[in-house]
């Protein structure tokens, strides 16, 4: 039974998300979305007691190798040390504050503080000072390190931190978010994936939040999408919904609450897949080697799980902001607010170690088609979401957004539903109230 209290409020009694299922109602109070106090409060509510996500182990093939990052509002040097292990250290020298590696990424032997020439091993243990000897007696330099995040964890190769040194452990805090990334890892004959070189950046004039409910809501996908639409359309994929199925996709995906906040849709493909479904809009040269990726799933796999692999894509929101899209190609995006109205979001492609030059040339036309910042996709969400953004400057006189779709079905909900939209406005609640 859902004991959950129908009405969630913040601290202070002012409601921000109201759900009456007596009454089929749920809204979310759209100054959520406008207001600087809000973010402030989701700052250390959110981002300073979750796993935030910080990187890929296959940026960092070597000891040395590092990339400079924000996370969580905090500068962060993800690196790996001479012995090779991983480490996320805040990058900020003990003595005045500067930051210790400005580079954006690389290989360094240390970490160089250009203002007053501190120096720091890639294990973040300081190393030297100049003019050590005018500090007092009790200057201890093994005491004066980077400082390590508090927390940092990983699975299958995706590595987080977490800023709370009480929280519980990552794999107990993906939930049912840890299949959705097993089948990811999966398409990798290796069972290990790595970042394709490169990084798309760019800025959202829109809060975060809008993001991840745009991650995962195929209810936009016509309306929003159909150029991309036509375009498959038009190259020879069947992009019509069954006949009196009701649906408004060409297959009957669903929308899932995976616990803890993390949500994902899950549907049959249609729009092809580089491991392993071939569609007409990759062409006939393409055809043999998309054949041979799909045998050597089943070989290595079995029948269902192959199937289930190649057959079905999915965008996986891990809570609060990560998102794993598994569609036409697969990216990882993280987006960080910095600003009510504003968000930096990173995405990077992702596909399998070792993959043949022509199965990875495949792979990053599709990304790019779809995914990129110039692609079918992305361009139109970034303008919906800003559109969003101006209509939000009216939550005075329209305080509440509707999300109900779906909500009077019983059994699943499809992806063009918002049942798992609800569930991360209800975890988002949640951390807010209790922070």
């Amino acid at each position: 039974m859902d004991d959950r209290p129908n009405l969630h409020s913040n601290q202070n009694g002012h409601r921000m998300v109201v759900e009456d299922r007596d009454n089929m109602s749920f809204q979310v109070k759209r100054e959520v979305f406008v207001s600087r106090d809000i973010l402030e409060r989701e700052q250390h509510a959110l981002f300073d007691h979750c796993w935030i996500y910080v990187g890929h182990a296959s940026e960092l093939k070597s000891p040395g190798e590092f990339r400079t990052r924000w996370v969580a509002g905090r500068p962060v040097i993800f690196c790996r040390d001479r012995e090779g292990n991983i480490r996320c250290l805040i990058n900020s020298c003990r003595h005045r504050g500067a930051t210790v590696c400005r580079e954006r990424e690389g290989t360094a032997r240390n970490f160089y503080c250009m203002y007053h020439g501190w120096t720091y091993g890639l294990d973040g243990a300081l190393r030297s000072v100049p003019g050590e000897e005018a500090y007092p007696p009790r200057f201890d330099k093994t005491r004066m390190g980077l400082v390590a995040a508090p927390r940092l964890e990983s699975y299958r190769d995706f590595w987080f931190v977490n800023f709370d040194p009480d929280a519980v452990d990552l794999v107990t805090y993906l939930a049912g978010a840890k299949d959705y990334i097993d089948l990811v890892v999966d398409q990798s004959p290796s069972g290990r994936m790595e970042i394709i070189s490169g990084t798309q950046e760019y800025d959202i004039k829109a809060n975060w939040k809008l993001l991840v409910e745009n991650s995962v809501d195929d209810y936009h996908l016509i309306a929003t999408h159909a150029t991309w639409l036509n375009y498959m359309r038009n190259s020879g994929v069947n992009i019509a919904p069954p006949k009196g199925s009701g649906l408004l996709l060409p297959t009957k995906g669903l929308g899932k609450d995976l616990g803890n906040g993390h949500l994902t849709t899950d549907n049959p493909n249609y729009r092809g897949r580089p491991v392993a479904r071939w569609i007409s809009v990759f062409g006939e040269e393409a055809k043999a080697d998309i054949d041979a990726i799909r045998a050597e799933l089943v070989a290595r796999l079995g029948e269902a799980r192959a199937k289930r692999v190649a057959d079905t894509n999915r965008n996986l929101v891990i809570f609060p902001n990560l998102v794993v899209n598994d569609g036409s190609s697969v990216t990882v995006r993280t987006f960080h607010p910095t600003a009510p109205d504003r968000m930096q979001v990173s995405a990077w492609a992702l596909g399998p170690r070792g993959e043949s030059p022509r199965a990875r040339a495949i792979r990053l036309d599709s990304f790019l088609t779809f995914y990129g910042p110039g692609g079918f996709a992305t361009p139109d969400d970034v303008e919906a979401l800003e559109s969003v953004q101006e209509g939000m400057s009216t939550w005075r006189e329209i305080p509440w957004s509707v999300m109900t779709r779906g909500m009077a079905k019983e059994g699943e909900q499809l992806n063009t539903d918002e049942l798992h939209l609800r569930e991360f406005w209800i975890h988002w609640d949640r951390y807010m109230r209790e922070s």
